[in-house]
C-alpha cells in the first residue's frame, strides 16, 4: 500500500513539474509580448435578454434572467463576509502571489488519499481569473493560462481590490451575481447587514451553485454552511462555540422578490434544467430564448389552489408530513395544462409528478379488463368473487378485497366498477399475465414489470405522468399521446432551435377501448354520492381510484372529454399512511375540486359506433330492465 502511493506521488510529481515548466515557458510568452489584464472591464454588466415561457394563450408566465449587479466596495463588505470566502476557498489568500503551492501540495496529498479529486488547489486570485475565459471547456491548456493570468493579476493589483472584484462577481445560481445581489435575494438584505451564519451560506454556495444554492437545495446548503462554520473557526476567525452554535440555525431564505404572483415553481425548475441541457446554463439567462409551454395559467392557478387547500386539511387530519403531485393534460394532445409536483416548493424542490416512482395500485385494472377483452371476453362474462389463494414458492398467496368482503358471483362490469380484487386477479390469470404486460408496454409503462398475479393489483411503479399518460388513453379512443410540457424553442432571431416530436401509438383497439372506458364512468358515478349535487362538474367523467398496500399511496385519475387529470397523495418516504385511508378522502377531492373550475367545451364521451348499448344484471350478467335496481348497462360489439 506505502509502495503504491510511493509511485502514485513519484507520476504526480512528474505533472507537477510539466506544470512549473510550462508556468515558466507561458510566463515568458506573455512577458514578450507585452500582455495585460484590465480587470476593470469586469464592471462593464451586460444582463443580456431574458429567456421568456409562455403559456398556450401566448401570455408570459416566467422567465430567466440575471439578477441586477450591484458592486460594493471592499470597505462595505463586513468581516465576517471576508473571513468566510478565505476559510472555505483560499486560507492563504493575503499571503500567497496568485498561486497557493502549498494548496498544491496539500490537495495532492488529500487527493491521493481519497483515491479521487477530493479537494482542490484554486486560489481566489485563480477563480477571478477563470471570469475571462468562462466559455471556454475545462482544459490543461486553460488551466495553464489561468495560473498565469493569476500570477499578472497579483503584480497588478492590491489584495483587497481582487477579492472586492470576485466577491461582486461570484456566481450564486440562479442568475445571481455577486454577494449584493446574493443578500438581497436570498434575505432581503444588504451585504453589509449579513450576519456570520449568512456568509457562511454565502461562502458554502460558490463550490457548486446547483448543488448548494438555498433556493433550490436548502438541506445540503446547510449541511455546506456547517462545514464552513467549522472551517472559520479553524482558522481562528470565530471560537468554537460560536461554530457549533451558529450550526444550529436554519438556513432562513427570505426571498426579497414576491412569491404571489408565481406559478408552476416546480415545471419552471423542470423546464430550466431541460432547457439549460439543450442550449447551455449561460445563454439561458442571457440570449433572450422564447419558450412555448403547453400550460394554461389558469388550470395552474386552480389546480395550486386545488391541492393545496385540501393538503392543509390532510396535514392538520393525518399528518404534517403527507405530500403529493397533481398533473393534468389536454385529452387529445397529451400537453400538460397544469402541474404540481409538491406542497411546498421552497421546502423540497423534488417534482413528485415527474421523478416519484410508486406502486400504482388498482389504476392498473381497466387494462387488465381490456386486454381480456381483446382475447374474446365480455364485459358481461361473470366470475366468483370469493376466498382465493394461489401456492407461492414455499408460501400461500391470499388477496383480499379492500373491505374485506366477498360477493359471489359478479360480471366483470360490476367487478371493474367497484375495483374489486379477486376477479382482476381471476381475469388475469384467464387472459394471460404476458398479453396484459404488452398492454401496459405500449401505454409506455416498461420498467419494473412483471408476470405475477399481483400485476392486477398494480404492484408496479410507476410516475405519476406516466399513470396519466396511460390512464388518457381510454379518453381517447386507446390512442396513447405522450405527456409534455414544451412545444418549441425560439432563439432571439427567431429561429426555433428545438421543436417537441409528441409520441402517439394504437394502445388498445378503439371499439375494446370504449367498452372499458364506458364501464369506467359508473365507477365515477358511485363517487358523486360523497359530494354535493352543487358541487359536480359540467361534465361526463371517467375515473379510477387506485390504492396500495398500508395506504402507502392513494391515486385518482379521472378523465373529462377535454383533460385527464391524475393524483397521487403519499409521504416521501413511501411509508404506510395508517389503515382507512383512501383515496376518496385524500386524491378525489381535489380533482374534484380542480375540475370543477374548468368548463369543458364538450361535456359527453363519444363511443365507437360498431358498439350497442345492453342493460345487465350486474351480479349474472343476464339481460335485465334500464330501472332494475341491479341492473348495469355496458356496450358490446355485437
Amino acid at each position: 500500500m506505502f509502495w503504491n502511493f510511493l509511485h502514485n506521488l513519484f507520476h504526480k510529481s512528474i505533472i507537477i513539474s510539466i506544470i512549473i515548466i510550462s508556468f515558466g515557458s507561458g510566463i515568458v510568452v506573455y512577458i514578450f509580448n507585452n500582455q495585460y489584464i484590465d480587470l476593470s472591464s469586469l464592471e462593464y454588466y451586460n444582463p443580456g435578454k431574458a429567456t421568456i415561457l409562455l403559456d398556450d394563450q401566448g401570455v408570459e408566465w416566467a422567465r430567466f434572467q440575471l439578477d441586477k449587479r450591484e458592486p460594493i466596495s471592499f470597505n462595505q463588505m463586513p468581516p465576517h463576509l471576508i473571513n468566510a470566502f478565505i476559510a472555505a476557498e483560499d486560507w492563504s489568500f493575503f499571503s500567497h502571489q496568485g498561486i497557493s503551492y502549498k494548496g498544491i501540495i496539500r490537495s495532492i496529498f488529500v487527493n491521493l488519499y481519497h483515491g479521487r479529486k477530493a479537494q482542490g488547489a484554486s486560489t481566489i486570485t485563480q477563480q477571478l481569473a477563470k471570469l475571462l475565459f468562462l466559455y471556454q471547456k475545462k482544459t490543461f491548456t486553460r488551466k495553464i493560462k489561468e495560473q498565469i493570468f493569476a500570477l499578472i493579476i497579483e503584480r497588478k493589483f492590491t489584495k483587497e481590490y481582487i477579492l472586492e472584484t470576485y466577491l461582486n462577481h461570484v456566481y450564486f445560481g440562479c442568475g445571481i451575481y455577486g454577494v449584493q445581489a446574493a443578500s438581497k435575494r436570498f434575505w432581503g438584505i444588504n451585504a453589509c447587514e449579513i450576519s456570520i451564519d449568512q456568509a457562511a451560506t454565502l461562502a458554502a454556495v460558490v463550490r457548486h451553485p446547483a448543488t448548494y444554492c438555498p433556493l433550490l437545495q436548502p438541506v445540503s446548503c446547510k449541511k455546506r454552511r456547517n462545514v464552513i462554520l467549522q472551517l472559520m473557526h479553524q482558522c481562528n476567525f470565530i471560537s468554537k462555540k460560536k461554530a457549533l452554535l451558529l450550526s444550529t440555525l436554519p438556513i432562513s431564505i427570505i426571498e426579497s422578490d414576491s412569491k404571489s404572483n408565481k406559478i408552476g415553481t416546480h415545471l419552471r425548475e423542470t423546464i430550466r434544467i431541460f432547457v439549460e441541457n439543450i442550449v447551455g446554463k449561460k445563454k439561458l439567462y442571457t440570449d433572450g430564448f422564447v419558450i412555448q409551454t403547453t400550460l394554461n395559467s389558469t388550470h395552474q392557478r386552480n389546480a395550486e389552489k386545488a391541492f393545496h387547500n385540501h393538503c392543509n386539511q390532510l396535514k392538520k387530519e393525518l399528518n404534517p408530513a403527507i405530500d403529493g403531485a397533481l398533473i393534468s393534460i389536454k385529452t387529445k394532445t397529451g400537453e400538460i395544462k397544469a402541474l404540481v409536483g409538491g406542497y411546498n416548493f421552497h421546502h423540497s424542490q423534488w417534482n413528485r409528478a415527474l421523478n416519484a416512482r410508486r406502486q400504482i395500485g388498482s389504476t392498473i385494472k381497466p387494462l387488465i379488463y381490456a386486454t381480456a377483452l381483446d382475447q374474446g371476453f365480455s364485459m358481461a362474462d361473470t366470475d366468483y368473487d370469493e376466498p382465493f389463494s394461489l401456492q407461492q414458492g414455499t408460501s400461500i398467496w391470499q388477496p383480499k378485497n379492500y373491505d374485506k368482503k366477498f360477493n359471489g358471483q359478479i360480471t366483470r362490469a360490476y367487478a371493474l366498477s367497484r375495483s374489486n380484487n379477486i376477479v382482476a386477479i381471476k381475469t388475469l390469470l384467464a387472459t394471460g399475465a404476458d398479453l396484459i404486460v404488452n398492454t401496459i408496454k405500449r401505454c409506455h409503462i416498461e420498467r419494473s414489470l412483471h408476470t405475477y398475479p399481483s400485476l392486477a393489483l398494480g404492484c408496479i411503479d410507476a410516475t405519476l405522468i406516466e399513470v396519466a399518460g396511460m390512464f388518457n388513453v381510454f379518453a381517447h379512443h386507446g390512442m396513447y399521446v405522450e405527456p409534455h410540457f414544451i412545444k418549441w424553442i425560439k432563439n432571439s432571431n427567431g429561429s426555433k432551435i428545438f421543436i417537441k416530436k409528441t409520441i402517439k401509438n394504437q394502445a388498445i383497439a378503439p371499439a375494446t377501448n370504449d367498452q372499458v372506458a364506458y364501464v369506467l364512468k359508473h365507477g365515477i358515478e358511485r363517487l358523486k354520492r360523497y359530494s354535493k349535487p352543487s358541487d359536480w362538474i359540467n361534465s361526463e367523467a371517467i375515473g379510477k381510484t387506485g390504492t396500495t398496500n398500508d395506504s402507502r399511496v392513494c391515486w385518482f385519475v379521472g378523465s373529462t372529454p377535454s383533460l385527464t387529470t391524475a393524483i397521487y397523495i403519499g409521504y416521501d418516504d413511501n411509508s404506510p399512511m395508517g389503515q382507512g385511508i383512501f383515496p376518496i378522502k385524500t386524491a378525489f377531492p381535489i380533482w374534484l375540486s380542480y375540475h370543477k373550475t374548468i368548463i369543458d367545451p364538450i361535456t359527453h364521451f363519444t363511443f365507437d359506433p360498431t358498439l350497442t348499448q345492453r342493460y345487465i344484471n350486474q351480479y349474472t350478467g343476464k339481460t335485465a330492465g334500464k330501472y332494475d335496481p341491479n341492473t348495469i348497462s355496458i356496450l358490446e360489439n355485437i
